[in-house]
């Protein structure tokens, strides 16, 4: 399998699971300025929709949408026990937070990274993840993930998202558990590892 991402982007969270369920993958960067791939693809050419995560199976085929491939990959390596079976109530309660983190996170932070958004917008959008993240600070304070002491997808996804504070220079020092959170997930050695590869992580000196 391929993995076409961009350091740092949504792709990571798949990166981090495909790591986490210890499956075979490589790694191809994408330019999402120009559309090209390190090795001079259109990305355009793999995903007409023109943004990352891609995952080129075995098969040829591709898969897009990163609660889509999270839980793919997860299904894939059964014993990385990353996903609840199909079927039962866990299952739903993952995909219940997937489309949360989707819709209410991820897409939160949209606005700020476009400088054409004016700055009372940007400032309605963090006051909507503040308003996320007291929710989330407040799960976190009873469990170390969001489906208890087991680390799943959505974690994955949720770190992936939540660490762009830290590019858009926003303070969630109010927001404890959440930072809690954050370097729990980030100390995990295939977190690191995913980190590392897309090179995110402090060279040493």
């Amino acid at each position: 399998m391929k993995l076409y991402y961009a350091p740092g982007a949504c792709s990571l969270a798949v990166h981090i699971v495909a790591r986490e369920a210890d499956l075979p993958i490589s790694l191809e960067k994408v330019d999402l300025a120009t559309s090209k791939t390190e090795s001079g693809v259109d990305f355009k050419t793999v995903n007409k929709k023109g943004y990352v995560p891609a995952l080129s199976l075995p098969d040829g085929d591709v898969m897009t949408e990163v609660g889509v491939l999270v839980q793919y990959l997860g299904d894939s390596s059964p014993a990385a026990q990353l996903v609840p079976a199909n079927g039962t109530l866990p299952r739903y309660r993952l995909q219940e937070w997937l489309t949360f983190i989707s819709s209410e996170v991820h897409k939160g932070f949209s606005p700020l990274w476009n400088p054409a958004t004016p700055d009372a917008a940007k400032q309605g959008a963090k006051d909507k993840l503040a308003q996320r993240f007291a929710y989330l600070d407040e799960v976190l304070a009873k469990t170390p993930y969001l489906m208890g002491s087991q680390f799943t997808v959505a974690d994955a996804y949720l770190f992936t998202v939540v660490n762009w504070v830290n590019f858009l220079g926003i303070d969630i020092t109010p927001f404890a558990n959440i930072k809690a959170f954050l370097e729990r997930v980030s100390a995990r050695p295939k977190v690191r590892e995913a980190l590392a590869a897309e090179g995110l992580l402090p060279q040493a000196a």
